[in-house]
């Protein structure tokens, strides 16, 4: 059986799930099959935005610690991590990570790779990998910090702790926190106004967000500017401008290309 499943809905958002039982433990293989869907969705034209989340009472309770043995092993584990999550914020479209029960080690280090966060009430979070005597290695030091600053990021990877939504709110760990009951429906539900958008324009803005954050102002600005010159050459962007002038803001229906 599956470990991840796809399904693309009419309006264009593919709801990606982890279903490993009983709490979503990242093995090699389920790795391996999220790193082929995440592939197989940037591909998809028809995919306008995505959203992950876990099967059963967790988002994912992090890697599958018995699969753990020496640095060859942690070398095979940590290139199966690498290449899923790479994977999964490579995907051209927004990406909404829908976090209930746990998202702990890996699970974070999964909801990191996305590109927004929206987390159940009573969901937890944290990087414990420090109890067990090691460190994250699936982008604990280097995406968290980028979300939450070097203090922050440092005092959760060092106390190994469990965050609460609430707390993960405040911080900026996670975007939104919805009641556990409407959790998916509320992912899904912003997901399809991302999906219903100019895809290309999206798509362009990830890119140079992404890729500017950590160099210069200079180079992000021409990353910027060249983005803007490229969005232009979209079946959107005539659609969006011609739709404003005669029609006024937010009326154009776009077609995704």
């Amino acid at each position: 059986m599956p470990h991840v499943t796809s399904e693309t809905r009419a309006d264009g958002v593919a709801i990606v799930q982890l279903d490993r039982p009983p709490v979503n433990a990242l093995s090699r293989a389920l790795l391996a099959e999220l790193a082929d869907t995440a592939c197989a969705l940037a591909d998809d034209a028809a995919v306008r935005a995505v959203v992950v989340t876990g099967a059963g009472k967790a988002f994912a309770a992090g890697a599958d610690i018995s699969e753990f043995g020496g640095p060859e092993e942690a070398r095979a584990i940590e290139d199966g991590f690498r290449a899923a999550f790479d994977a999964v914020a490579a995907i051209p479209r927004p990406v909404i990570a829908a976090i209930h029960g746990v998202a702990l080690g890996g699970g974070l280090e999964l909801a990191l790779a996305c590109d927004l966060r929206i987390a159940a009430e009573t969901a937890r979070v944290g990087q414990p990998e420090v109890l067990l005597g090691l460190i994250p290695g699936a982008g604990g030091t280097q995406r968290l910090t980028r979300l939450v600053g070097p203090a922050r990021a440092k005092e959760i990877v060092w106390s190994g702790r469990q965050i609460g939504a609430e707390e993960a709110l405040v911080i900026g760990l996670v975007d939104r926190v919805v009641p556990a009951a409407e959790l998916l429906d509320r992912a899904l539900e912003q997901a399809a106004t991302y999906a219903a958008g100019p895809t290309v324009a999206l798509a362009l803005a990830k890119r140079v967000i992404d890729q500017g954050l950590d160099g210069p102002l200079d180079r992000g600005l021409d990353l910027e500017a060249a983005a803007f010159v490229e969005v232009f050459t979209s079946e959107d962007a005539r659609t969006g401008v011609k739709s404003f002038l005669e029609h006024g803001p937010g009326k154009a229906t776009f077609s995704g290309r």
